[in-house]
C-alpha cells in the first residue's frame, strides 16, 4: 500500500522562489510524494493551515507584515496535532537568524542560493521524522500521566477516608478515641503512608511508614507493605511481633531486587481502657506526646534497648517494644520525616525540636487546626518553599477512659 504524500504549505512572498521550490519537489517525487500549495503572507498561511492542516511549513523568512519568524511564533501555539513542522528559508546566510529559527522551534535551516532537490527532500523528510517523533513522545508522556494518575487516585484511595470509632457504634463526637491526619506527597506517588486498625471495643493499632525515597518505587513497596499487614493481623495487638513480621516479609520479597529497598515504620497500639500506647518502631521517629495537664510536648519514653533498624535492611534485626501511660486529653503526632526535614534557604532544618516547639504554640487548638497549624509554621520555616520530600502526619486523642 503507498504511503500517502506529505502535505506541505510553502509560505513566500516571491512567487518565482514558490514555483522553484515546487519544482524541485516534483522532480524527486518518485523518491518522495508530495503535495504542495502555497501562500504569500502569514495571514494567508493562518487562514489555509486552519482550513487544511498540513504537514509541513516551508517558511520565508522575509514576508509582508509578519516576518517568518513571527509566524513560526504563531504556528509553534497551535494544537499539538495541528502543528506542523517548519524548515525556514531565507536568501541569506545570517547565523543569527538560524539559531533564532531553532530556538523558536524550526526543525531545519536552509538557504535559497543553496537549495537543490535533494538537499530539500532530506531537509523535509527530517522536519517530518522529529514531528512524528516528538508526537509519540507526547502520546507516551500523555498515557504516563493518565497512568499516573490513576494510580495516585487509586493511592490515596488506599488511606483511610475515615476513622473507627469505640466503642464501635457510638457517635464519633462521642469515642473514646479520635484521630486526624494530614497528608502531602511531593509527587504523583508517594511511599508515606498511614492507617488506623480496630482491634478490639477499646483498642486501635495506629502504623506510619515511610519507604526510602517517592515515586513509582516506593508507591509499590507501600502497597506490599499494607498487604503485608493484612497477612499479619495475628500480630496487630504486639508492635514488636508485626514490625518483626513486616520485616521478613519485605526482605524476603525484596531478596531478588539489585537496588537496596527499606522503610521506616512505627506502629503503636492505643489502649482506651488502660489508658496506655504500646509500641515499637523501625528507624522512625518516636511519636509524639501532648499532655493535657502541664501543656508539655515530649517524645514518648524509647524502648529499654535501642530500637530496631528500618525494615528490609536485616534479616535478624529486633523491634524492642515499650509503653507508655496516657491521661484523658493526652495527645499523640505521629510523623514522617519529610516535615522534619525541611529546610530553610541557609540548609538549616526545621527538626524535631521545632516541631516540638510548634506543637506548644498550638496545644489549645483541636485536633485538625493543629496540624494545619504545624503545616503552615513549616512553610513560614522555609520561606514558602516545597516540601523535597513527603510529609504524613497523624494524631490521635484519648478522650476518655473506657470502663
Amino acid at each position: 500500500m503507498n504511503e500517502a504524500p506529505v502535505s506541505l504549505l510553502i509560505v513566500d512572498d516571491n512567487r518565482m522562489d514558490a514555483l522553484l521550490v515546487e519544482q524541485m519537489l516534483k522532480s524527486v517525487e518518485r523518491q518522495v510524494p508530495t503535495a504542495a500549495r502555497s501562500v504569500e503572507s502569514a495571514e494567508q498561511a493562518l487562514e489555509e493551515l486552519a482550513r487544511q492542516p498540513c504537514d509541513v511549513v516551508l517558511l520565508d523568512y522575509q514576508l509582508p507584515g509578519a516576518s517568518g519568524l513571527d509566524l513560526l511564533q504563531r504556528l509553534q501555539q497551535l494544537p499539538a496535532g495541528q502543528r506542523p513542522a517548519v524548515v525556514m528559508l531565507t536568501a541569506s546566510g545570517s547565523e543569527a537568524i538560524a539559531v533564532a529559527a531553532m530556538k523558536q522551534g524550526a526543525k531545519d535551516y536552509l538557504r535559497k542560493d543553496l537549495l537543490d532537490p535533494m538537499t530539500l527532500v532530506r531537509a523535509v523528510m527530517t522536519a517530518l521524522a522529529q514531528k512524528r517523533l516528538e508526537a509519540q513522545v507526547a502520546a507516551a508522556e500523555a498515557q504516563r500521566a493518565e497512568d499516573l494518575g490513576m494510580a495516585r487516585e487509586l493511592q490515596r484511595a488506599l488511606l483511610p477516608q475515615s476513622f473507627p470509632c469505640f466503642p464501635p457504634g457510638v457517635d464519633p463526637q462521642r469515642s473514646a478515641l479520635a484521630f486526624c491526619r494530614r497528608y502531602r506527597p511531593t509527587s504523583d506517588l508517594s511511599g508515606d503512608f498511614f492507617d488506623v486498625l480496630p482491634l478490639s471495643d477499646s483498642e486501635a493499632g495506629l502504623l506510619i511508614c515511610d519507604v526510602m525515597g517517592h515515586g513509582v518505587r516506593a508507591a509499590l513497596v507501600m502497597a506490599m507493605l499494607r498487604a503485608f499487614v493484612q497477612e499479619l493481623r495475628c500480630s496487630l495487638r504486639d508492635p514488636a511481633a508485626l514490625l518483626s513480621g513486616l520485616n521478613t516479609a519485605l526482605r524476603g520479597a525484596l531478596r531478588q531486587s539489585s537496588r537496596p529497598l527499606f522503610a521506616t515504620a512505627l506502629y503503636l497500639v492505643l489502649d482506651a481502657r488502660q489508658g496506655q500506647a504500646r509500641y515499637a518502631r523501625a528507624g522512625h521517629p518516636l511519636p509524639l506526646r501532648l499532655e493535657a495537664a502541664t501543656g508539655r510536648v515530649a517524645p514518648l519514653p524509647p524502648a529499654p534497648a535501642a530500637g530496631g533498624p528500618a525494615l528490609g535492611l536485616f534479616a535478624d534485626a529486633a523491634f524492642p517494644a515499650a509503653a507508655a501511660a496516657l491521661d484523658p486529653g493526652d495527645r499523640l503526632v505521629l510523623f514522617t520525616d519529610g516535615l522534619i526535614e525541611a529546610a530553610d534557604a541557609g540548609g538549616r532544618l526545621f527538626g524535631e525540636e521545632g516541631l516540638r516547639e510548634a506543637l506548644e504554640r498550638h496545644l489549645a487548638s483541636p485536633c485538625e487546626r493543629l496540624l494545619d497549624a504545624v503545616l503552615e509554621e513549616v512553610r513560614r520555616f522555609t520561606a514558602g518553599g516545597e516540601f523535597v520530600d513527603d510529609v504524613c502526619l497523624l494524631g490521635a486523642e484519648l478522650r476518655r477512659r473506657l470502663p
